[in-house]
């Protein structure tokens, strides 16, 4: 059963791995744990309060198969978590890494960006950290990015986030396009 964790933090953007989350732990039967940086309950930018299942430090890459980041607004108040350690260990370990919206940049922050396709909010978002070198290699697009086992999207695109991360775990099929396509419906041209 494939395992991912998803790292939360206070006012962490809701929306972002709603989708992910329950297609994959409803229709694909994999074990999705939420994690906060010392295990204690958060409340997400939409008031969703949430009791996590592990803290960080229980976050181990030999034992997870994805670890996935979604934003929110503690990286504008300064609060964020460093994820420099965990996905640099996730990457190191041929396990996937995602980040969406502002964890996109948090991601650009680490450096596993500097030489992967990817997206995000925006590239001043992610030029926002000194430590990124990875400008040649952003899209700027409205999908998510996929680049082997890297997946980054701006907030707004929670769909194609969590069909990227899918296919990078090997796990969109049939059963996941079906549940997921009906989420971009309203965004196609009519025929």
């Amino acid at each position: 059963m494939p395992r991912i964790a998803i790292a939360l933090q206070e006012d962490y953007a809701d929306w972002e791995p709603a989708l992910l989350m329950a297609v994959a732990r409803y229709y694909l039967n994999c074990e999705v744990l939420t994690a906060t940086p010392d295990g204690l309950p958060v409340t997400s930018m939409g008031g969703l309060k949430v009791t996590p299942d592990i803290g960080f430090a229980a976050i181990d890459a030999d034992r997870f198969d994805a670890l996935v980041i979604p934003g929110g607004y503690a990286w504008e108040k300064g609060t964020a978590h460093d994820f420099t350690a965990l996905a640099t260990a996730f990457r190191d370990k041929g396990k996937v890494v995602a980040g969406i919206c502002a964890a996109a940049s948090a991601l650009a922050k680490t450096g596993i960006l500097d030489t992967v396709g990817h997206t995000g909010n925006s590239l001043a978002s992610h030029q926002a950290y000194p430590q990124y070198r990875g400008a040649a290699h952003y899209r700027d697009q409205a999908a998510a990015v996929r680049d082997g086992l890297i997946v980054t999207a701006a907030g707004a695109a929670p769909d194609t986030f969590a069909i990227e991360v899918l296919k990078a775990l090997g796990l969109y099929g049939p059963e996941a396009e079906a549940e997921l396509s009906a989420f971009s419906a309203e965004h196609r041209s009519p025929a």
